[in-house]
């Protein structure tokens, strides 16, 4: 049996911000870095035998405050950066609303049928992070460890483990800093919980729009 954490990073000013995000390097806000330092205290009785992350520093401020409680390092995976979107990295949401309406129409209605100009698709976002999930298993049969990466790609992991195509994207949530935890048994996903939050309450922070 081999347990799985899903963490998605802390805040940044894009998110609060509604900008695309994708692979530009933006740092963890000030509620970002307390957001994830409670992330961290709330798995540190739990036993990681190794904590991934993808590369960009947002994610991988979370992961190390993840690590440092297990005094494990953390591993870069570039199969769990986030989405690439293209022409519409950097963009505030209402700007590419007015820029691309008819393609964020089809975002918001039928997500799965977008491939964003010069950017990926859902589609291709979960062939890579699943063939590395898959991999991941194998070498780390019967042990636990994290991954700690960004809206998309965790919302399509949490798709793929819960059994739904791509369609049902906007039916999962993943506020900053959350914690998701998959149990890998006899061949199987078994979900334990998704978006847990609770060790964030003391920050009295509203959870954001889905951005």
């Amino acid at each position: 049996m081999s347990r799985v954490y899903l963490v998605r990073h802390g805040q940044t000013a894009w998110n609060v911000g509604e900008i695309f995000r994708g692979r530009v390097d933006i740092p963890l806000d000030e509620t970002g870095k307390q957001e994830v330092h409670l992330a961290g205290e709330a798995l540190k009785d739990e036993t990681l035998h190794a904590v991934y992350s993808s590369p960009l520093s947002r994610s991988m401020e979370t992961a190390e405050n993840i690590a440092k409680f297990h005094n494990i390092s953390v591993t870069p995976l570039d199969a769990i950066v986030d989405i690439s979107y293209g022409e519409w990295e950097g963009l505030e949401n209402q700007e590419v609303q007015k820029k691309y309406p008819e393609l964020h129409g089809l975002w918001l209605r039928e997500p799965h049928k977008v491939k964003f100009p010069k950017g990926e698709s859902l589609d291709e976002v979960r062939s890579r992070i699943m063939t590395a999930l898959d991999e991941l298993i194998v070498k780390h049969r019967d042990e636990n460890f994290a991954l700690v990466a960004h809206r998309v790609p965790n919302k399509v992991i949490c798709c793929a483990l819960l059994g739904l195509d791509n369609s049902h994207f906007w039916r999962i949530q993943q506020d900053t800093a959350s914690t998701n935890l998959f149990t890998y048994q006899n061949g199987q996903w078994i979900i334990s919980f998704l978006n847990d939050t609770s060790y964030l309450k003391s920050l009295g922070k509203e959870a954001l729009a889905d951005f």
